[in-house]
C-alpha cells in the first residue's frame, strides 16, 4: 500500500514500477512465426560478400614548379632537377566474375591513371593487379589478379529486372570495409546525367556512397545484376538515388576489352544537333523533340540507308530520340552489324529507314608523326564522358618510358588543350596548330588532374 503523504513524483515511479512488474520482459525478434522462419538475407550474402574486393590505387602525380625551370633558382636554392612527385590513393571496390583468371569488374574511375592497384580479397589476402582494360564512356574497368581459392560472382541478366525488384548492394564506403545495404530498384535504363558517358543506369535507393564504387548490385539469388557507380546528390552523401550499370552493359564491354584491348561501337555516321523550338517551327514541324541530321557521312550507314540532312530522327531500335545527345548515348549502346529501325521526320512527313551500325574505333595517332619533341606519345580523341562535360582538347593514352614525350614532362592520362596559346578541340586542330610552329617554340598547354600546366618542349 502506497504511503499517505508520498509526493507525486514518488507516485508516479512506484506506478511505473508496478506496471514494468506487470508487464513481461520483451526479448530480441522471435527466431520463427507460425512455425516458419524469418527471411533473412545472411545465407545469400554469404555466397557473394567472397567475391566482393576493396580496390586500392595510387598515382604519381608530377608537381611543377616554376623554378625548377629556372637554373638560376636552381642553382642559387640548391633545387633538384628532377620534377617532383606526389602520390594520390583512391579507394574503391570490385567484383570477382572470373576465379580462373582472376578477372575483376571495377569503374574506370576506380583505377583511372593508377601507376599500382592493389585488391584486397574478403579473406584479407592483399594482391596486385594489372589493368587488362578500361571503357571511360561506360566507367567499366577489367583487372586481372592472380591467386589461389578465388571466389567468383555469376552475372545475372539484368534485361530481367522490373522496377520494384528487391537489390542489394556490397562495396567499400568510405574505406570502411566491407558494406551491405538494400534497396529496390527505382527505376531502369536511366539517361541524361551529365558527365557519365553512355547511359543505361539502373536506379536504386540501396545506399551507394564514395568507395561503393565498382562494389556489387545482386539480386536476391545472389547474382550479379549491376556494377555500382555513380550518386545524385546535392551533398555527396547518400539520398537514395544510386546507378549502377547494368550488368549485360558490363559483360558486354568486359568481352570486347579482353577480346580487341578496347570497345568497337557502331555509329551511324551522322551529325546531329537539338530540334530546337525554333528550329522545328523553321522546318514547319510541330514536335520541338529530336535530333536533326546537320551532316551525312559518305559511305556511312545513314548514307547507305538513304538518310539525309535536315532529316530529323525521332526513334531508333524503338527508343524515342528527344536529343542529339540521346541519339549519341543509343548509338553507343546498340549492337554492331543487326539491322536497326531508325524513324524519322522529312519535310513533315514520317519516314522508316533500316540501318545497320558499322563498327567505329577510337582514332589513334603517334605523336611523333606531328612532332619529334612529342615522340613516344599516343594521342586520341576525348571519350564521351568529358566531352559532354564540355571538355574540349586531345587525351595523351600512353607516353613510352624514357621517350622524349617522357623527358618533356608529358604523361598517360594529360589533356592537351592548347598549342602556343591556341585553343586545340580536337586530332585534326592539334596537327594544324603543330604544323604551324614546326620551325618555332612549341608550348602545350596541359590539363593534369584539376591543375593547368604550361609545358615547352625541347
Amino acid at each position: 500500500m502506497l504511503a499517505k503523504h508520498s509526493s507525486p513524483l514518488g507516485l508516479f515511479v512506484a506506478l511505473a514500477l508496478f506496471v514494468l512488474a506487470a508487464t513481461p520482459a520483451r526479448a530480441a525478434l522471435p527466431g520463427a512465426v507460425d512455425g516458419q522462419p524469418l527471411p533473412s538475407l545472411a545465407p545469400m550474402l554469404e555466397r557473394v560478400t567472397p567475391a566482393v574486393v576493396n580496390v586500392n590505387t595510387k598515382a604519381r602525380v608530377r608537381v611543377r614548379n616554376p623554378y625548377f625551370d629556372d637554373p638560376f633558382f636552381r642553382r642559387f636554392f640548391d633545387l633538384p632537377s628532377v620534377p617532383q612527385e606526389r602520390i594520390e590513393q583512391s579507394l574503391g571496390s570490385g567484383v570477382i566474375v572470373d576465379a580462373e583468371r582472376g578477372l575483376v569488374l571495377t569503374n574506370n574511375h576506380v583505377v583511372e591513371h593508377a601507376d599500382e592497384i592493389q585488391v584486397t580479397l574478403f579473406d584479407g589476402r592483399t594482391l596486385d593487379a594489372e589493368l587488362v582494360g578500361a571503357d571511360p564512356d561506360t566507367d567499366v574497368a577489367v583487372i586481372r589478379v592472380q591467386a589461389d581459392d578465388l571466389i567468383a560472382l555469376p552475372l545475372a541478366d539484368s534485361d530481367a529486372l522490373k522496377v520494384g525488384d528487391f537489390v542489394v548492394a556490397v562495396g567499400n564506403p568510405f574505406g570502411l570495409g566491407q558494406t551491405v545495404t538494400s534497396g529496390i530498384v527505382s527505376a531502369l535504363g536511366r539517361s541524361g546525367l551529365k558527365g557519365l558517358g553512355f547511359q543505361n543506369f539502373i536506379q536504386t535507393d540501396a545506399s551507394i556512397n564514395p568507395g561503393n564504387s565498382g562494389g556489387a548490385l545482386v539480386d536476391l539469388s545472389g547474382g550479379l545484376v549491376g556494377i555500382n557507380s555513380a550518386i545524385f546528390s546535392p551533398s555527396g552523401g547518400n539520398v537514395g538515388i544510386g546507378f549502377a550499370i547494368p550488368s549485360t552493359l558490363a559483360r558486354n564491354v568486359m568481352e570486347q576489352l579482353l577480346s580487341y584491348g578496347e570497345v568497337r561501337r557502331g555509329n551511324l555516321g551522322v551529325q546531329a544537333q537539338d530540334l530546337s523550338p525554333d528550329l522545328a517551327r523553321a522546318l514547319g514541324l510541330a514536335q520541338s523533340r529530336g535530333a536533326v541530321v546537320t551532316q551525312v557521312l559518305s559511305g556511312s550507314a545513314a548514307d547507305k540507308a538513304g538518310i539525309e540532312a535536315g532529316d530529323v530522327i525521332t526513334r531508333v531500335a524503338g527508343k524515342p530520340v528527344r536529343s542529339a545527345s540521346e541519339l549519341e548515348n543509343i548509338e553507343g549502346l546498340l549492337p554492331l552489324e543487326e539491322s536497326l529501325s531508325v524513324e524519322l521526320l522529312r519535310d513533315g512527313e514520317p519516314l522508316r529507314r533500316s540501318v545497320s551500325l558499322k563498327a567505329t574505333v577510337t582514332q589513334r595517332i603517334d605523336a611523333t608523326t606531328l612532332d619529334p619533341r612529342m615522340g613516344g606519345a599516343t594521342l586520341a580523341e576525348l571519350p564521351l564522358n568529358l566531352r559532354q562535360r564540355g571538355v574540349s582538347g586531345v587525351q595523351i593514352l600512353d607516353v613510352v618510358e624514357d621517350s622524349r614525350a617522357a623527358a618533356n614532362g608529358l604523361q598517360a592520362g594529360d589533356l592537351i588543350v592548347g598549342v602556343n596559346r591556341f585553343e586545340v578541340a580536337n586530332l585534326v586542330q592539334l596537327q594544324s596548330l603543330v604544323e604551324r610552329s614546326s620551325q618555332s617554340r612549341l608550348l602545350l598547354t596541359v590539363y593534369r588532374g584539376r591543375r593547368a600546366y604550361l609545358v615547352p618542349m625541347r
